[in-house]
């Protein structure tokens, strides 16, 4: 079963914390392979000194992300539950959107390993890696 971008839409509406809502998530891509694709815009809110896009919203946006690629690979929102994430911060966050292309990298029984690439549009530039370990209860 694959999970369309629609579907995607309505699970975070009803299953994430208003917080992670409120930074305006888009899905641009949902895959069966394991594969999401979420961006979320650069704006004032979610901005430290200097205009660059905190930290916090980043972490958030590759979780958020990694989650439902594990969505993706299993074919419905089952629960996951993150037990570790890691998130090299490389350079500064700054353009018009934030994209993250995350991936299953490997699925056991009770385990999902992740990843994620977070690029600044509109010039395509990887600002920020995350890897992230899941539990599958």
């Amino acid at each position: 079963m694959t999970i369309t971008v629609t579907e995607a839409e309505t699970i975070l509406k009803s299953g994430f914390a208003p917080w992670v809502r409120a930074l305006d998530i888009r899905f641009d891509a949902m895959a069966a392979d394991g594969h999401a694709t979420l961006s979320i815009p650069i704006t004032d809110e979610i901005a430290r000194i200097g205009g660059i896009v905190s930290g916090q919203a980043l972490a958030t946006l590759a979780d958020t992300s990694m989650v439902f690629a594990c969505f993706a690979h299993l074919g419905e929102p089952l629960p996951v539950a993150t037990t570790n994430l890691d998130t090299q911060f490389l350079r500064p966050g700054t353009g018009t959107r934030v994209r993250c292309e995350a991936r299953v990298v490997r699925a056991g029984k009770s385990l999902i390993f992740a990843a994620a690439d977070l690029l600044a549009e509109p010039d395509d530039k990887l600002i920020a890696q995350a890897t992230a370990t899941f539990f599958k209860p």
